[in-house]
């Protein structure tokens, strides 16, 4: 089965045959896609984690399909079909739609005209007719209808008919709406006013509009209609069906036209409106898995004393303060506007050596992060080192505040301080944070709560757990959390590495984690390489697989000198000839990863956090005015345009179109999230709260 899988997904996703061949098979013996993307190049021929994650998908639809055959033929022999050319056909199939079609005349369904007319004993009339030869017709309406119905439900369930009407959808659907008049007057409505009387070619819709389409017609302000043209339909069944022309003929025809009508249409379109779902769901969700990525890549500060406030004006601003590791040291509630808010951070700042301060970047920012400007400018006076200012992003602080996560780390504070405590750990490293808090709420996302939720999740867990072996975690400081989506892990064996680690002390080697329980070979081979530690082997703090380390060891006895000497010694590893140390199971693509790795071990691929400041002169929406070019951090991007942080409490919209000086097909091209950038106003709508901005001619 492997091989014929094989050959079919290399066809879909256009990588040679083997190379799936192979992938299937470590995928078999449960190789992840990081560790097969990082540590098996030369089986795979060097695929990456999209290459393998896209054969991923293929290979899980086949096996679904493989089990919807099963399905197919315990129906077959219940209805006691032994026809061994409809079970050949069944068997070599493996396209789920062509499948369908051949099953559904055998699908179990209620009760239908054409059965009741069957029931009746008209069968022999409509087959008469089907045939077409000149004959003559009963005198009876009844019959005729009865025939009529039986040829109706033949043609919508003929494979030919379907296939037909599927190309005429294809080439000439075209999408239609039409507003509820008892709805279409209410405020909520109007965010959806430019689709009451909307037309479109189906193939043409944007994912983005098609999901506004679809909310809409669910909250019951609009009704969606998707049709061919009629005439060309008719046309292409009357092609297969019609052969003379003849009474017999005629009655046909009639069915023809209430078979489509009534049956064909309403089930393609169906078909096309879910198939138009699912490619709207696929934009939509890759669009937030890559804004997950960027967002979870994000720069960390590192490892630094930490003053970070939520900000809020009539409860205060929560403030704690936390160590280099991002432990909660003390709290407090400072007020905005009060003279001593000035004064009580200074303490903070003094008392605790404060290196950086962290604010939330919601209600009250601006303000509370004048009011840590004040106090930082007070202290500068004195010539003393100041803490820098950063603007963090507070997006699902408050679903993590109140998750059980945040009621294990913290089980004797309430909602607020773990939120603020949130805020500042993201600043220090935002994606050990971010794996707290269930994706879809981090706020990244477009229409994220109306696509296939069960997609969304799969897509991205996978991503979260591709950043966090990209960049790698250290084993002997990392949370359960972070260690559940290193490779081969899980939550279990997660928190068995903490209760080990509690237990035992801080990991010497990585080869001491097989001594942790139910943590075996196997697993051993799919995590090592992604764990990191600062022991007496410099290449545990490495990517270097421990599989590979005899290899580094030869390199270094090669040049005369040890493993640490290699690494710190540019020279001698100028002077390593790779194509020496190839062998049949390890090839150029290891070696090259090896010495890349050698040069700049445990490199946090991140970067470094940059500060930002909004303009001083801009506050709120009504400081706006069109023209001003002002400095904004890309706080979201979506299928058709980024959305920017000016600093006036609402993100304004870069329209695609605004975004470069020629065509963008897609906005990642241009701004990645959380960049920062330097925007135009084009226009600022005050009565509905919208401004647009343009990254153009700046």
């Amino acid at each position: 089965m492997h091989t014929l899988f094989a050959h079919i997904i290399g066809a879909a996703v256009n990588i040679r045959e083997q190379q799936v061949a192979a992938v299937l098979a470590l995928l078999d013996e449960g190789a992840t896609i990081p560790f097969i993307a990082r540590y098996r190049k030369e089986k795979t021929g060097s695929l990456d984690e999209v290459q393998i994650a896209a054969i991923q998908a293929q290979y899980s639809k086949l096996q679904e399909l493989s089990k919807r055959k099963e399905t197919i033929f315990a129906r077959l022999d219940e209805l006691g079909n032994q026809d061994e050319a409809l079970r050949q056909r069944i068997t070599d199939c493996w396209n789920a739609t062509e499948l369908e079609d051949i099953y559904l005349p055998y699908k179990p369904h209620r009760k239908t005209r054409a059965d009741i007319a069957i029931e009746k004993g008209y069968l022999p009339l409509a087959e008469d007719i089907l045939k077409q030869r000149p004959m003559r017709l009963p005198n009876d309406e009844e019959a005729l209808q009865g025939a009529r119905d039986i040829i109706a439900q033949r043609i919508a369930e003929d494979e030919r008919s379907r296939n037909a009407i599927r190309r005429e959808f294809s080439y000439t659907a075209l999408l239609t709406t039409k507003a509820v008049k008892t709805k279409c007057d209410s405020t909520e409505a109007q965010n959806y006013k430019d689709y009451f009387d909307f037309k479109a070619p189906l193939k043409h819709i944007r994912s983005h509009q098609l999901l506004a389409l679809r909310r809409a017609e669910e909250e019951g302000y609009i009704r969606v209609d998707i049709s061919p043209d009629t005439e060309k339909a008719l046309d292409k069944l009357a092609h297969i069906w019609l052969k003379a022309g003849n009474d017999a003929a005629y009655q046909v025809e009639l069915a023809m036209e209430d078979g489509y009508k009534r049956l064909l249409k309403p089930s393609i379109e169906t078909e096309f409106a879910a198939l138009s779902k699912e490619k709207a769901d696929r934009e939509a969700i890759q669009v937030f898995a890559d804004n997950l990525r960027q967002l979870l890549l994000g720069a960390p500060l590192g490892q630094k004393r930490v003053l970070a406030l939520d900000p809020g004006f009539r409860t205060g601003c929560k403030t704690v303060v936390l160590n280099e590791q991002g432990d909660l040291l003390t709290h407090d509630v400072i007020y905005l506007h009060n003279l001593q808010s000035t004064k009580r951070l200074q303490e903070l700042m003094a008392q605790y050596k404060i290196e950086a301060i962290a604010i939330g970047n919601g209600t009250a920012s601006r303000e509370t992060e004048q009011m840590a400007k004040n106090a930082v400018e007070s202290i500068k006076l004195k010539d003393e080192k100041v803490p820098q200012i950063f603007v963090v992003s507070e997006a699902g602080a408050s679903v993590y505040s109140a998750s059980k996560i945040a009621r294990e780390e913290f089980p004797n504070e309430d909602v607020t301080v773990r939120g603020a405590v949130s805020i500042g750990r993201r600043l220090i490293d935002p994606l050990a944070e971010l794996v707290k808090i269930e994706p879809k709420s981090i706020g990244v996302g477009q229409y994220q709560h109306d696509v296939d939720q069960t997609q969304l999740r799969e897509s991205l867990q996978q991503t979260v757990e591709s950043v966090v072996n990209y960049v790698g975690v250290d084993v002997n400081t990392a949370s359960k959390h972070l260690l559940t989506y290193i490779s081969g892990l899980g939550p279990t064996l997660a928190q068995s590495i903490v209760d080990y680690r509690a237990e035992h002390g801080a990991f010497g080697s990585r080869k001491e984690l097989l001594k942790v329980p139910k943590l075996g070979n196997k697993t051993f081979e799919q995590a090592a390489g992604f764990l990191r530690l600062k022991g007496a082997n410099p290449l545990d703090n490495s990517a270097v697989h421990p599989e590979s380390y005899g290899i580094v060891e030869k390199m270094a006895k090669d040049q005369g000198c040890s493993v640490a000497e290699l690494i710190a010694d540019k020279t001698k590893r100028d002077g390593i000839d790779i194509q020496r140390y190839v062998t049949a199971d390890v090839g150029l693509p290891t070696l090259t990863d090896i010495m890349k790795e050698l040069a700049q071990p445990g490199r946090d691929p991140r970067g470094e956090t940059e500060e930002f400041h909004f303009d001083e002169a801009v506050h709120t929406i009504d400081d706006l005015q069109a023209g001003m070019v002002l400095p904004g951090i890309v706080t979201n991007i979506s299928a058709f345009g980024a959305f920017v942080d000016v600093g006036v409490h609402k993100d304004g919209l870069v329209h695609i179109s605004e975004m470069a000086d020629r065509r963008v097909n897609n906005p990642q091209e241009v701004v990645k999230l959380h960049q920062h950038v330097k925007v135009r106003v084009v226009e600022v709508d005050r009565i509905r709260n919208r401004i647009q901005l343009s990254l153009k001619h700046i």
